[in-house]
């Protein structure tokens, strides 16, 4: 007989919490009692591993507490910022009309309080919550991104921040970003999504108006090109990446992002129909463990 699968969670309330508390170290009750927990109906799985879990949002936790707590996030996030302050001006002085690109979620703006929000409410991404944290304008700067904003902005060279936020979206994240003190930060300066996630179109306005690109700057490798886009592989990727190798860390700088990424869609094929027993199967069957049998 199937049990159900109950979960408690104390919570002061359901909105979201602002990442200063969680890394002043407050901490936030949060009880979840499984009694058990099988996939629904007569769906079956052929191994623990593959079992759905009580809250669809947990497999968040690590990856969220590694970007609010952990010095690790923070020391990757200024070497990547260090290496590219120092191959900044040798890339501006071969152009009189160098800009630099940057996307904007995990690469300038710190996003962990909402996937935070989604593990402790069990609600997954939505456009529409999404949307309510844009709106918020609180988020952080990603460490680095506005000390290496303001020495490329001394150097004389064009900022531009193409991001797949939505361009309705504009003027919350203008407001977050002036708060933060960031320069360039006016409306000709942001391309962000109208139609399509891939950012190509964008980068080509760039350069069309007659700007040489001379440093790209992201969390997700379609930041660089769309050749790291739906519908390539993990495994494709991974050959690009060799490909890009001698770009990578000087033209291309890329953030650590453990929240998400083109990394997990193509781990679920890009099928935005799966439920959340199916996405849990597929990321189980991603993982490569090591063969031991156990404590004996």
């Amino acid at each position: 007989m199937q049990k159900d699968c109950t979960f408690v969670k104390i919570l002061f309330d359901m909105s979201f919490y602002p990442s200063s508390l969680f890394r002043s170290g407050y901490l936030f009750a949060i009880i979840i009692m499984c009694t058990a927990c099988e996939p629904p109906g007569d769906q079956a799985y052929s191994s623990p591993s593959t079992a759905c879990p009580c809250n669809s949002q947990t497999y968040l936790e690590a990856a969220s507490l590694f970007t609010q707590v952990s010095s690790e996030y923070k020391a990757l996030c200024l070497q990547a910022y260090r290496q590219a302050t120092e191959h900044l001006p040798e890339l501006a002085a071969a152009s009189e009309q160098a800009a630099v690109v940057l996307d904007l979620d995990e690469t300038v703006l710190e996003n962990s309080p909402y996937t935070a929000w989604q593990v402790m409410s069990g609600e997954p991404y939505s456009p529409a919550t999404w949307d309510q944290w844009v709106q918020l304008a609180s988020a952080e700067a990603v460490p680095g991104a506005a000390a290496f904003l303001r020495f490329a902005d001394s150097l004389g060279l064009r900022i531009f921040y193409i991001s797949n936020r939505e361009e309705s979206q504009l003027e919350a994240t203008i407001t977050n970003m002036r708060a933060l003190k960031l320069p360039q930060v006016e409306p000709s300066q942001f391309y962000l999504k109208s139609h399509t996630s891939d950012k190509s179109e964008r980068r080509r306005a760039v350069i069309d108006a007659g700007y040489d690109i001379v440093m790209l700057i992201g969390d997700n490798l379609g930041d660089f090109h769309n050749g790291y886009d739906k519908p390539a592989t993990n495994d494709e990727r991974d050959r690009q990446v060799e490909a890009d190798r001698s770009k990578i860390g000087r033209e291309y700088i890329v953030l650590p992002n453990t929240l998400y990424g083109t990394w997990e869609g193509a781990i679920y094929g890009f099928d935005r129909s799966l439920s959340d027993a199916e996405r849990c199967m597929l990321r189980s069957e991603a993982l490569r463990p090591a063969p031991i049998t156990g404590a004996e």
